[in-house]
């Protein structure tokens, strides 16, 4: 799949494209080619999260920062945490898929991301805002897993929203990525038009063209 622009720079570019709609969307699509015998890890390393964190607004550069030196010294520690990134994307990508579909949440994703959530949740601070308050997250410089938490969040208010009924998978032969239809007739079928919309239209084009010859 093409990457391209989205989100904030990071040092080392736009890595990722945002076209979910919602955080965690974003988060269950950095894996591509999900239907393909070879599916495509864009989280190789703990520094693909964090550039991902940054670029996505899950993080903060000066977080991002102290994150990616604090991995260089607890290199196991962050390997860990990789892992269990992973483990809460299939997750978010199980049960919001299989509301796509129609199935039921399956039980072992569902424990998952339960499992994570009072971890989470309990770093959620009220702080002042410029015209009332706001939800910030504890300040911890330790948290290798710092970036989980608003991905944690965002999946659970989106499970808990109208809006998840308007959570598509894209109809792309090759993509399967999550996104949310905003769409006035709730009709989109692709994650981007550009990619994957014009990819059918010329697969389609194609056949018809072998059926007329």
């Amino acid at each position: 799949m093409t990457i391209r622009h989205g989100g904030r720079a990071t040092p080392r570019g736009f890595q990722f494209e945002l076209t979910g709609g919602r955080l965690c969307l974003d988060f269950a699509n950095t894996l591509d080619n999900r239907p393909t015998d070879h599916p495509q890890e864009r989280l190789i390393i703990y520094a693909d999260l964090i550039s991902w964190s940054v670029q996505a607004g899950a993080l903060q550069p000066p977080a991002a920062r102290r994150l990616e030196a604090l991995a260089a010294r607890r290199a196991r520690a962050a390997t860990e945490v990789l892992g269990r990134a992973r483990d809460l994307r299939e997750a978010i990508f199980a049960v919001l898929s299989g509301h796509a579909a129609g199935r039921p949440a399956p039980a072992g994703a569902l424990a998952v991301l339960q499992a994570a959530l009072p971890g989470a949740m309990i770093r959620l601070r009220l702080a002042p805002g410029k015209t009332g308050f706001a939800w910030g997250w504890d300040p911890d410089d330790e948290a290798l897993d710092a970036m989980l938490w608003p991905v944690v969040r965002s999946a659970t208010d989106l499970l808990t929203s109208d809006d998840l009924d308007r959570v598509r998978v894209c109809a792309g032969q090759r993509c399967n990525w999550l996104f949310l239809d905003q769409s006035r007739n709730r009709s989109r079928r692709w994650c981007d038009m550009t990619v994957c919309g014009n990819r059918d239209k010329a697969r389609r084009f194609y056949r018809r063209a072998r059926s007329s010859a």
